[in-house]
């Protein structure tokens, strides 16, 4: 009698040890836990980096299509490493990079792939996603790099994966699959209960374009349509007014903590200043970057990364092309003074949290590079893609120059380091009010070998072959 007493009162225990349990799990996300249950199955299929994946799309008058070079959707199969999805959005996609690729008469674009655009259907979860061209990339990795670095310090950032991509069973070449933010990448990263998205961009480069650079105007709705016209999710009234209030509490420098996420906006730049990418928050175009509202705090996203470490020259009217200048160039202020004052998420966050940003490069640089993870990824990448890139035959480059693309990056990361690593010690100059002279040589690097117009003329018979060959 006694025993079964006790084992009574052993099961009740267990069974609310067992509720308890299941109710973290259930309401993991409020206690910051990560629940791997919940993780969606086309994380581990189509974006598991370890090896190159094989997708074919099959679409109608491909060849018509890709002369046009227009960003209108076609109805499509596609097949993902044997799995076969039908009825699927399939376009052209860019911006720059679409209109010269036309210009040269060319046929690699960056594409996306949109699986509820004619049904409502996803892939194991995923709803978009895009296949990158390395455009003005020869080594086929800046943007992998880039986004592993950002990952490496927990900003939300989209999966990635190398992909061999076919087209009508035709090899088309080595591509880069990336996660479109939308949907699926918010209900991965923040939960079913996500708040709000937002893609800024400009419809012209001479416009009003403050909002485009998170500069408040004032608090009419219809002031902000490069915001708010290109929202990724469905949002209403008060979602618009909480990201005004937020740009208006930014403009103010005064309590940031209240509407900036301020570990991730700073762990965003801190990677960015490291990247050399002006075609970016940061640069001239001061575009492609995502914005993520939750509770009135603002965030932002990376994307778009194969003009970084110092290949962007579009709409520059005096491109920085020395090596010098730019492996030197210093981290806290990673643009002009005119550009600046313009960048309100910058420059107000670093008046303050300067330090901050110290401490998240400090760990970017000891936990990534001094620790030869870099280094790891770097050789495992390069030979995963190097057969791929040979055989590529829609590629921009020659195998030769992808191998020479490949030892430029690598030392122009190398350098890059070693800069930081001085600026954040003091030895070097961070401001560009003190630079005055180059304290790392970079006169044997030539950026040109990253990726560079040239290489388009270049490729043009190689891609007029595979477009016969597509008939």
């Amino acid at each position: 009698m006694l025993r079964s007493k006790y084992f009574d009162k052993l099961v009740i225990l267990c069974v609310v040890v067992m509720l308890m349990i299941v109710a973290i799990l259930f309401h993991a996300e409020d206690f910051g836990i990560k629940s791997a249950i919940r993780e969606p199955l086309y994380v581990s299929k189509l974006f598991d980096d370890s090896y190159v994946h094989e997708i074919d799309i099959e679409v109608d008058d491909i060849v018509s299509y890709l002369k046009a070079g227009e960003e209108e959707y076609l109805r499509a199969d596609i097949t993902i490493d044997g799995e076969k999805i039908s009825d699927v959005g399939f376009r052209i996609k860019g911006n720059n990079s679409r209109r010269l690729i036309s210009e040269y008469g060319l046929i690699r674009y960056s594409f996306k792939i949109e699986f509820d655009h004619y049904e409502m259907r996803d892939y194991h979860g995923l709803d978009k996603f895009s296949l990158d061209a390395s455009f003005q990339d020869n080594s086929y990795m800046k943007t992998y790099l880039a986004y592993d670095m950002f990952d490496m310090l927990s900003v939300p950032t989209p999966l990635v994966s190398y992909v061999w991509l076919k087209i009508n069973g035709q090899d088309f070449g080595l591509y880069l699959a990336i996660e479109e933010m939308e949907e699926a990448f918010l209900r991965r990263n923040y939960g079913n209960d996500h708040g709000a998205l937002y893609k800024p961009d400009y419809r012209y480069i001479d416009d009003d374009n403050r909002d485009l650079y998170l500069i408040y105007k004032d608090d009419d709705i219809e002031s902000y349509p490069n915001i708010f016209d290109h929202a990724k999710v469905a949002v209403d009234k008060s979602d618009k007014v909480r990201v005004i209030k937020a740009l208006e509490v930014l403009s103010s420098g005064q309590d940031l903590a209240s509407v900036i996420d301020i570990d991730e906006v700073v762990s965003y730049f801190a990677v960015s200043n490291f990247l050399l990418n002006w075609d970016s928050y940061v640069g001239y175009t001061g575009h492609n970057y995502y914005l993520y509202e939750e509770d009135g705090k603002l965030s932002i996203l990376p994307w778009d990364y194969n003009l970084a470490f110092g290949t962007y020259a579009l709409g520059m009217s005096d491109p920085i092309r020395d090596a010098n200048v730019l492996i030197n160039y210093p981290i806290d202020t990673p643009c002009t003074g005119d550009v600046m004052l313009k960048r309100p998420l910058y420059h107000e966050v670093m008046k303050e949290y300067l330090a901050l940003m110290y401490e998240k490069a400090t760990v970017l640089i000891d936990e990534y590079f001094s620790s030869g993870t870099f280094d790891y990824k770097y050789a495992k990448i390069s030979r995963m893609i190097a057969p791929y890139v040979k055989e590529d035959p829609s590629a921009f480059t020659s195998y030769e120059d992808h191998k020479k693309a490949l030892e430029t990056l690598k030392k122009v990361i190398d350098l890059r380091t070693s800069s930081i690593k001085g600026q954040l010690m003091g030895i070097y100059p961070s401001k560009l009010s003190e630079f005055d002279h180059y304290a790392i040589t970079a006169d044997h690097i030539d950026l040109r070998d990253l990726g560079d117009f040239d290489d388009l003329k270049n490729a043009k018979e190689r891609q007029d072959a595979l477009l016969i060959s597509l008939h």
